[in-house]
């Protein structure tokens, strides 16, 4: 399966469950192509004491799994894609609910 992830949320719980959900899937043998919009372009710098999410970021990309950025969103921010993000457009966006099997929005 195929599964499309989009996360708008800057909260650092639903950010890091979203993530762990994506990696799950990975392990599953299912494909995740993760796209981080609005609040969600934030996920880099939402670390707390209890959720490490630039941590299930990382290892959702080095098990093989997308994740794009929208450029927008992180221009609206003065912000930058981070080291496993893809700096992306509405057009990706609109290909990944187009390309996945499932789309979920956190």
């Amino acid at each position: 399966m195929k599964l499309g992830i989009v996360i708008s949320s800057n909260d650092p719980e639903t950010v890091w469950n979203a993530l762990r959900l994506g990696s799950f899937a990975l392990g599953q043998g299912d494909a995740v192509h993760v796209f981080l919009l609005g609040k969600g372009v934030e996920c880099e710098s939402l670390d707390t004491e209890h959720f490490a999410v630039t941590k299930a970021l990382q290892e959702l990309a080095d098990r093989g799994g997308k994740i794009d950025a929208c450029g927008t969103c992180l221009k609206l921010r003065n912000a930058e894609t981070g080291a496993v993000c893809a700096l992306s457009t509405m057009q990706d966006l609109y290909h990944l609910t187009c390309d996945c099997d499932r789309v979920l929005t956190f």
